[in-house]
């Protein structure tokens, strides 16, 4: 147990000393509780040695007994105050700290880290399990470690006027202990099992939302929820069966204190029916038996927490060791922005998709890839951009590995435009400013004007100041591409790629985000991937792929002079564009 407050405390890094403090006012403030049930002890054993001997008190006694007592109830509150206020947001600006750590680090691992992991895993990381330290890591501080200061300044009180009763306390508290010790284990053992469960309930929630669509057009209700509700019950289960595991141990935990309880009192009555003992200090013991061990009570409840806590710290951990593809890049300014592919191999797990592939791209100049699908295309733009990093050969940037440099450095000089655009849930203006969060508003309306989308933010009710909802979901899809162009067009960076931006759009759509598009892409270098004959054929250079390799590579007019996959792959497009119902 002392073992993961040890964790929780280093997890507290940076307030370690607001930490201390609010353990000392704790300390404090046990001192002034226990400090008037002394007090009127005292006083009462002064009345009585009085009446005993038939001498008069002092007048000014009872005064100074009860200013004495309200001083300590003063000093209490005033500890307890800045305890809490010291402690109490410890947890929650921790979390905070790491919730905004993690984020940063997710941006800068490698895509395969996504496919390799549960996305609800790391939504849990981030959600639930970062809130159960911040709201339970301060309560467990204060329930163990202040709860054992009380317990020992109380023993120390009793230890001075009958050190019988101190014993019997003491012997309790290590009953305790033991039992303490048995939750401790119990809750090591399941808190791993009951984490699983709740990851597999997060991403089988996931999957659910994000199928509903799917599910609801095949009329496949019932099916795709089975999996949901088998993790809900799977989840229930594991978690009454882990808690009925708790039970013999929390029973002796409690049974030993409050057996310790009785037999203090016990102990001090003994002595005082024996004359050793005098009556102010048995009543004192009695009091000092109702509190002495209600913080120790809730220490039942911090040694399951605190297994789970442990859990979710190696959770926690095990996210942070993740190893970062440019933990030892530089930061590196580009003066040329050629790019050169020399004999790259990748592959997904085990399956190779891109085989030694070898080309190079001036700069400012214009380069189409096309080949059918899954022929490696998209997979080259984004190793390009390091989503993933090569398993054989390099990739260069204006003469610099891209392995060599930070992944700032090289996406500072990249703009992105996707077939399947993401917009974030926020006001139109703030998505386009996400190119350059520090632009100025008048450099996001030029840049909306240019991506041929101010006139359709105009007629919106709130304009620039609309929420897009969540993936832009209030926006069509030619309006979501033409805000992504937008962006890319503030960033203003020197290599373009382009995902298929204008495949699934409608030919009204598609005009007007070439036009965008021929602003977004003058005196850079640019790399698109398309299947439209109009987007292909002007491009300086053209790569064909097929099966992770280049195929073929020229101009159109090279290549259309030339059998092979190109010359197919058009006519088949010129016949498809030409159908007609």
């Amino acid at each position: 147990m002392f073992q993961s407050m040890n964790r929780i405390l280093r997890w507290t890094k940076g307030y370690h000393r607001r930490l201390y403090l609010g353990s000392l006012c704790s300390f404090l403030a046990t001192w002034a509780a226990a400090g008037p049930v002394m007090l009127a002890a005292w006083a009462l054993g002064l009345v009585i040695e009085s009446a005993q001997e038939g001498t008069a008190l002092d007048a000014k006694l009872p005064w100074l007994c009860l200013g004495g007592i309200i001083l300590l109830i003063l000093l209490r509150f005033v500890c307890a105050y800045w305890k809490n206020r010291l402690q109490e947001s410890i947890g929650t600006e921790r979390a905070a700290q790491q919730r905004l750590e993690l984020g940063d680090l997710l941006k800068r691992v490698s895509l395969g880290y996504f496919s390799k992991n549960n996305l609800g895993d790391i939504l849990a990381a981030l959600t639930t399990e970062l809130s159960t330290l911040e709201l339970q890591s301060m309560k467990m501080v204060d329930a163990v470690i202040n709860g054992y200061l009380q317990v020992l300044v109380i023993v120390l009180c009793m230890a001075f006027f009958c050190p019988e009763a101190a014993l019997v306390a003491v012997v309790g508290v290590l009953l305790s202990a033991f039992a303490l010790r048995g939750i401790g284990r119990q809750s090591a053992r399941t808190a791993p099992v009951g984490h699983r469960a709740q990851e597999a309930l997060s991403g089988a929630a996931i999957e659910y939302i994000h199928g509903l669509s799917v599910v609801k057009s095949f009329g496949q209700e019932g099916v795709s929820s089975q999996r949901f509700f088998e993790a809900c019950r799977a989840n229930k289960d594991i978690r009454i069966k882990n808690e009925f595991g708790f039970v013999p141990w929390n029973c002796l935990h409690l049974f030993s204190l409050k057996a310790a309880a009785v037999g203090l009192v016990l102990t001090a009555g003994w002595q005082t029916m024996n004359g050793t003992l005098e009556l102010p200090v048995l009543l004192m013991a009695a009091m000092f038996s109702f509190t002495i061990f209600g913080s120790v009570e809730s220490i039942n409840d911090a040694a399951h927490i605190l297994s789970v806590t442990d859990s979710v710290l190696d959770r926690l951990e095990e996210l942070e060791g993740t190893e970062l593809p440019d933990q030892d890049g530089k930061d590196i300014s580009l003066e040329h922005y050629d790019i050169c592919f020399d004999h790259v191999s990748f592959g997904y797990g085990t399956r190779e998709v891109i085989h030694n592939v070898s080309f190079q791209l001036p700069q400012n100049s214009a380069t189409a890839i096309v080949g059918p699908s899954g022929s490696g295309k998209s997979t080259l733009c984004a190793l390009l951009a390091r989503f993933y990093d090569v398993d054989q050969g390099r990739i260069t940037v204006g003469g610099y590995d891209i392995r060599k440099m930070t992944c700032d450095s090289l996406l500072r000089n990249i703009a992105m435009v996707f077939q399947n655009v993401y917009l974030f849930h926020d006001t139109i203006r703030n998505n386009i400013r996400f190119g350059r969060p520090d632009a100025a508003e008048e450099d996001v309306i030029a840049a909306a004007k240019a991506a041929r989308c101010h006139d359709f933010i105009m007629a919106l009710p709130q304009g620039y100041d609309t929420i897009v909802g969540e993936g832009g979901s209030n926006l069509s899809g030619g309006e979501k591409q033409r805000i992504s162009i937008a962006r890319c067009l503030l960033k203003d960076a020197p290599i373009i790629i382009l995902d298929e931006a204008t495949a699934s759009v409608d030919p009204e759509n598609e005009h007007e985000i070439q036009e965008a598009l021929s602003a977004l892409v003058r005196g850079k270098t640019i790399i698109t991937i398309a299947h439209r004959l109009a987007t292909i054929q002007n491009a300086d250079r053209i790569l064909v792929v097929e099966d992770g390799r280049i195929a073929q590579q020229g101009t159109h007019q090279e290549l259309m002079s030339q059998e092979g996959i190109y010359r197919n792959f058009i006519e088949i497009r010129q016949r498809a564009e030409g159908w007609r119902i």
